[in-house]
């Protein structure tokens, strides 16, 4: 009975497979037709990438369509060269190079092997298409300017390399991504999501439809449209301003963080980086070493700020105690120390308290505050590390942290610093040795977004908010904390008032009274700031740097803004006529300061920067 269940076992299990196997060869043919499938085709559908506005609902970037001829390697055959690359305007030499960069990365994926057709190109193309088979053409989006001013700001498309693409399975080669500025930043919204369509192909590599009727297929999904802070008027109207020159203009709503202009100088026309002009444009850019019109200089430049740093160093003495707005000092066109240095003065009455201080800019009243703010401590070191904590909390010496895609931190010294520099404890040092930190000069640096920012946070009577680009993402305002929360000084607001007296005097009787605008009650500080290189290792002064910041109306600011002119010479000559106009421009819409206006358009600083010399001017060797 054993033995007949066994072979029952062995008999049924037999039949199971036979019948099987008959079901599969014979019966059902849809596995016929699945064995002769060789590959399923992947194409993608790009979406159209986010435009971008100002913040008054202009038009700054649209797009425009673009055609790129791409190769699958394992499904290319012998074609004419000779005419394919007649018909695309490359050489042979070039084609083969294309060929073997996409075998190497791909024999199943395509690759770019000549990107963005113009429209005329890709219709001719078309036409002889089915010639070149192996070869199709992949419709993507370039950008369309419709602004020729910002190009810093916005920033530009470029294709992916080797490394973004193993970092990120999102691109593939020829992909396009933002490369710098709005574009680098929002990257993620603007580009939306590819659509995917599979195509199945035969043993004969024909395409038979759509793989499981299309049930994996998904539609592109277009970027999200940006509004930016910034103001195209006032953005265009500071880019005239500086024809000419250079240097950087920041402008800022204090009472949000909103950038309202972000100039840079000398710049470049955004349509020049886009298509397949980009490549030997962005090289020629690059290379122009002098005049650097890729370098963002007013979030990249980074300068000793002048007396501009004047008003910080006014308030910290106030917190600190040791000062108050009746002291005065007296200024014999300059202030001693030691027993011959001399931080020299220009010419004024004396002696003066804080408000007169400011307005008239005394280096002598300043260096007094200093070096009691400093002295007030048991050691130097504890004095100068008290002094770097106030200045830093106005956004100084430090990453903003900002929605842009570039920016330097300045600098800020602290005691670590100059127990190097004069080797303590081997040599002591004191506050007196640091006195240039008085006006703004010595080892401070400071950016132009830095110091419009510190201006925001004066005129907001000691808070800022981080000042940012973008408003809103698809018509929705952006809600990030960083850049709704506010950030406090480390000053008391009660100290603010007399500061910004002072600095509304800079404009009623002081170093700017000039400059004044009817109707606007302009507070501001002028700045000539010293500039050093070194010529063949020799330390050399060059033409001052021109420095101006303001903020207005007095006491209900909507702008505040600094102003800073390389090799400009003092700071009412260029940056404190350019503030006086950009002021006026935002608030006004137009501009009553005419003479002001004549002067600036009319008078260029190229012959200063063609003067002989080795280094960079935004760069200062101590």
């Amino acid at each position: 009975m054993r033995k007949l269940l066994l072979y029952l076992i062995i008999i049924t299990t037999g039949i199971i497979f036979i019948s099987r196997l008959f079901y599969l060869q014979i019966y059902n043919t849809s596995f016929v037709a699945l064995s002769d499938d060789n590959a399923i085709k992947v194409l993608y559908d790009y979406p159209q990438r986010g435009a971008i506005y100002d913040r008054n609902g202009a038009l700054l970037v649209t797009n425009q369509p673009s055609y790129d001829v791409m190769v699958i390697p394992r499904e290319l055959k012998p074609f004419d060269t000779t005419e394919f690359c007649s018909i695309l305007k490359i050489t042979k030499e070039k084609l083969v190079k294309e060929l073997k960069k996409a075998r190497g990365y791909s024999y199943r994926v395509p690759s770019v092997v000549v990107p963005q057709l113009t429209k005329d190109e890709y219709a001719y193309l078309q036409e002889k298409m089915r010639k070149f088979e192996g070869f199709y053409i992949q419709k993507r989006s370039l950008r369309d300017y419709q602004t020729v001013h910002g190009s810093n700001v916005l920033g530009y498309i470029g294709e992916v390399n080797e490394r973004l693409i193993a970092k990120d399975p999102y691109y593939l080669s020829g992909d396009l991504i933002g490369i710098d500025g709005v574009e680098k930043q929002y990257e993620k919204e603007l580009r939306g999501v590819k659509g995917i369509k599979r195509i199945q192909k035969d043993k004969y590599n024909r395409d038979i439809g759509p793989y499981k009727e299309g049930i994996f297929d998904t539609l592109p999904v277009n970027g999200k449209d940006l509004t930016i802070t910034l103001d195209e008027k006032l953005q265009a109207y500071g880019q005239q301003l500086m024809k000419n020159k250079r240097g950087g203009i920041v402008a800022i709503e204090p009472a949000t963080g909103e950038i309202l202009a972000l100039v840079t100088a000398p710049t470049y026309k955004p349509e020049l980086l886009v298509g397949r002009k980009r490549s030997p444009n962005f090289t020629r850019l690059y290379y122009d070493t002098i005049a650097r019109p890729l370098f963002d200089r007013g979030l990249k430049g980074q300068y000793p700020p002048g007396s501009p740093f004047k008003v910080v160093n006014a308030l910290i003495g106030l917190q600190e105690g040791v000062v108050n707005t009746q002291e005065s000092f007296s200024c014999s066109m300059g202030f001693r120390y030691g027993k011959k240095a001399k931080l020299g003065c220009h010419h004024h009455s004396s002696p003066l308290s804080m408000i007169p201080g400011i307005a008239q800019s005394c280096n002598a009243y300043f260096a007094n505050v200093y070096l009691r703010s400093i002295n007030k401590y048991d050691t130097p070191q504890e004095g100068i590390d008290h002094w770097k904590k106030h200045v830093e909390s106005f956004g100084l010496g430090n990453y903003l942290g900002n929605d842009l895609s570039a920016g330097q931190p300045g600098k800020v010294p602290n005691s670590e610093y100059y127990n190097k520099i004069y080797q303590y404890p081997k040599y002591k040092w004191y506050a007196s040795g640091t006195i240039s930190n008085a006006i703004g000069q010595g080892e401070v640096l400071a950016t132009p977004i830095q110091l419009a920012n510190m201006t925001a946070a004066i005129a907001n009577r000691g808070y800022f908010y981080t000042p940012h680009i973008i408003k809103a993402i698809d018509g929705q305002p952006v809600q990030d904390e960083n850049y709704t929360k506010p950030k406090y000084t480390t000053i008391d607001k009660e100290h603010f008032e007399p500061v910004i007296e002072g600095m509304y005097q800079v404009f009623t009787q002081g170093t700017a009274k000039f400059l004044q605008a009817e109707g606007i009650e302009i507070c501001g500080k002028t700045g000539t700031a010293e500039n050093y290189t070194k010529i063949d290792g020799v330390r050399t002064q060059l033409t001052d740097h021109s420095v101006f910041v303001a903020f207005a109306p007095k006491d209900d600011p909507k702008i505040a803004l600094a102003v800073f002119v390389e090799n400009g010479y003092w700071g009412s000559r260029y940056a404190g006529r350019m503030a006086t106009l950009m002021i006026e421009k935002y608030l006004k819409d137009n501009i009553s300061r005419t003479d002001l206006e004549e002067w600036i358009l009319t008078h260029s600083l190229e012959e200063e920067y063609a003067k002989p010399y080795s280094g960079e001017p935004f760069k200062i060797n101590y």
